[in-house]
């Protein structure tokens, strides 16, 4: 609304004096206030919030398969979960300010940002209440009905994406000899030609699995105070800088990047996330005061793949997201090997961060180490980028 509101200010000369040149217009200025914003909307709503959930009684009792680890996590139950909510509103509030709401890769993030809330939402609501219905039971949605809602969500994100023609006018094209009307369709990997086009069929199978992904691993690693927010604050902010750059046509050809037109708009969304997850980290340090819940953790992953997938960066994510990776390959190979081998384990329990837990390190020691990698998996990830 801000965007439209300084475009409109600047088009009438009696009264374009009161705003600066071109500043409000820049992507980097909006993604820097997006920060700042939703970190401020998270940070003064967040006490209300928490009061909210107290009354509502949506408190949280952590239970895990491992008697120990119950016993290590016993003093976090009734804490608020359903936080989650705080950071999306942040996030919307934020994009909707300050983000060009024509734009359709902003509306596509945002669509799937409430959708994947709702359906973390529904999964946490019926988790909380699930004592009522089923004395001692705390399941919420099976593992099969959430994958069919995401698969969906892949679906139909990638269908939009693959036919939506990045046509802008010949005006503001810097070269027209280049057809880059579906630059979102082609490979624009390290090390790979960038004139590849993928099969329509690809393109929705690699959107899916990338998606729905992303989405569980962050739902993963969303099992200690500040962990998921912490390491999300730093791959959304690595993923600012290269919605940046594919949507810049001076530096996307600067490092031989596909140039995917309008995708620069998407650095405002990855910075209201940055912000908004910094915010929460103010109420969801050790000891957390409240916790995302699926509500928040699925809707990040969600949103983070779909990023990915429209700036042809997946291969980016696997570096950058590595801690997110490192949680979901941990899951797969623990129940696999189970399976397997008839009940043995290759962790004293995953996700991997329960591990080392059991390990004896404390839950900060595990957070914050775990933030160090996702530091240096991003800044990795950023260096490959010259590479490409």
């Amino acid at each position: 609304m801000l965007y439209h509101l300084y475009n409109w200010i600047a088009g009438h000369q009696w009264i374009s004096w009161i705003t600066p040149t071109g500043m409000f217009t820049g992507v980097i200025f909006r993604a820097a206030m997006a920060i700042m914003v939703s970190f401020l909307i998270v940070l003064l709503f967040g006490g209300k919030v928490i009061r909210w959930l107290f009354k509502q009684k949506v408190g949280d009792r952590p239970e895990f398969h491992n008697a120990t680890l119950n016993e290590l996590t016993k003093h976090k139950g009734n804490t608020p979960t359903m936080g989650g909510i705080l950071i999306i509103g942040a996030i919307l509030i934020s994009s909707l300010l300050l983000a060009d709401t024509t734009n359709f890769y902003v509306r596509m993030a945002l669509f799937c940002l409430v959708y994947l809330a709702g359906l973390g939402a529904v999964d946490d609501w019926l988790k909380l209440t699930a004592a009522h219905r089923t004395p001692g039971s705390r399941d919420g949605m099976f593992a099969w009905e959430k994958l069919v809602f995401q698969i969906g969500l892949g679906l139909l994100l990638a269908i939009f994406i693959y036919m939506h023609p990045n046509h802008v006018p010949a005006a503001a094209t810097p070269d027209p000899m280049i057809d880059t009307s579906h630059n979102a369709r082609f490979l624009n990997w390290p090390f790979l030609p960038r004139d590849i086009e993928l099969w329509p069929w690809v393109f929705y199978l690699l959107t899916v699995i990338v998606i729905t992904g992303t989405s569980n691993a962050v739902n993963l690693t969303d099992g200690m105070d500040g962990l998921a927010a912490g390491c999300m604050a730093i791959v959304s902010f690595a993923f600012l800088a290269l919605t940046y750059v594919t949507g810049d046509y001076r530096w996307a050809v600067t490092l031989h990047f596909n140039w995917v037109q309008h995708t620069g708009e998407l650095a405002i969304v990855c910075g209201a996330i940055t912000g908004a997850c910094l915010g929460f980290l103010w109420y969801n340090c050790n000891p957390a005061q409240v916790f995302m819940g699926d509500t928040g953790s699925l809707a990040l992953g969600g949103v983070i793949g779909y990023v990915a997938i429209v700036v042809r960066q997946e291969p980016m994510l696997i570096l950058i997201g590595g801690i997110f990776v490192m949680e979901a390959v941990s899951v797969i190979m623990q129940v696999t090997y189970f399976r397997f081998t008839g009940g043995k384990r290759i962790f004293l329990c995953s996700p991997i961060h329960h591990h080392f837990h059991l390990k004896g390190w404390s839950e900060q020691q595990v957070v914050v180490r775990f933030w160090l990698i996702s530091a240096l998996c991003a800044a990795f990830g950023l260096a490959m980028v010259k590479l490409s």
